[in-house]
């Protein structure tokens, strides 16, 4: 009997096994790019994942570290990724094909804003961008597309980022806010709400100052580089800031490798959506991603993925 009682648990084990590999390759798996640890994609990224996997447990998203914006484009045109969170700039470079031929990618959704502007120690002298010229200054890890948004804003402002500043890239964007609070670096650049960076700079023992363009500097931006918006940081985001802070920026997105099929994006956008408010609760700066904000940021309608816009369609966002 004890030979008979093994066997039928060896039995039931293995037959538990064989339903919860089933159970699994039913899912679809998902890989999402984020960018490097400490910067706010991965913090967005994780809260994205979970809620999508909560929310229809047939997906199965997981999320991948990779060096950022300007890496998380070619991965997506590889086939390597099937999505992945690429900030606004260089969306707008790689889709309008600059520097390189245009890239075949959809937008799944509209991340967040991404006002631009720097962060200092409380108690430095630095008061306007332009006290920050010849000194050392981090514009973020090297595949950001942060470094790319701080290039436009200063060349709007007839500031060169290389010849102008100490520009200091770093390996990692969670370096970034040590290399202010102990001085290696005069100020930081950064950009949207939640952004850790900017938290962990104004938690410091000293406060923060956050600079950004002053409204003839966002006019002079705005008439040499169209494609960037005028956005603002409310008061109260971050410790120190006071009042809202106008600046320039852009939309991020997640995007979508060409291949990734319509069944799966209409269930990605389908639970994305229909657990925003917990996104929310999770995240503040999700706050923004919205369907209604995915069709308004989308730089052109046919960018958005087909399976995305069925889903938009049925819940009456999109035509």
């Amino acid at each position: 009997m004890v030979g008979g009682s093994r066997a039928v648990v060896a039995l039931a084990l293995g037959g538990w096994l064989m339903g919860s590999a089933a159970w699994a390759a039913e899912k679809t798996v998902v890989v999402l790019g984020t960018a490097t640890p400490g910067g706010g994609f991965p913090v967005y990224g994780a809260a994205v994942a979970d809620i999508i996997n909560e929310t229809d447990p047939t997906l199965a998203v997981q999320t991948r570290n990779t060096k950022g914006s300007t890496e998380n484009v070619p991965l997506l045109e590889a086939g390597q990724l099937d999505l992945a969170l690429v900030q606004g700039e260089v969306v707008h470079e790689a889709l309008t094909g600059v520097g390189r031929s245009p890239a075949n990618l959809m937008i799944l959704a509209a991340m967040y804003s991404t006002p631009g502007m720097f962060v200092v120690r409380a108690d430095s002298p630095y008061r306007a961008i332009a006290d920050l010229r010849g000194k050392p200054v981090a514009f973020g890890a090297r595949g950001s597309g942060l470094v790319i948004l701080a290039r436009y804003v200063l060349d709007g402002l007839g500031f060169d980022q290389e010849r102008d500043f100490q520009a200091v890239y770093l390996d990692r964007a969670g370096d970034g806010p040590a290399m202010v609070l102990d001085g290696r670096v005069a100020a930081l650049w950064g950009g949207g709400l939640g952004w850790p960076g900017f938290s962990a700079v104004a938690q410091g023992p000293a406060g923060a100052r956050f600079l950004a363009p002053d409204a003839d500097g966002i006019r002079r931006i705005l008439a040499t580089h169209a494609f960037l918006k005028p956005m603002s940081v409310p008061a109260g985001a971050y410790p120190g800031l006071d009042a809202p802070l106008a600046s320039v920026g852009s939309w991020s997105f997640i995007m979508a490798r060409p291949t990734l099929a319509d069944d799966v994006a209409y269930r990605l956008a389908r639970a994305l959506h229909r657990g925003a408010e917990a996104l929310a609760r999770r995240l503040p700066q999700a706050r923004e991603t919205t369907a209604t904000n995915t069709i308004a940021a989308a730089p052109r309608g046919d960018l958005v993925h087909p399976g995305v816009l069925r889903y938009l369609r049925e819940i009456g966002i999109a035509r």
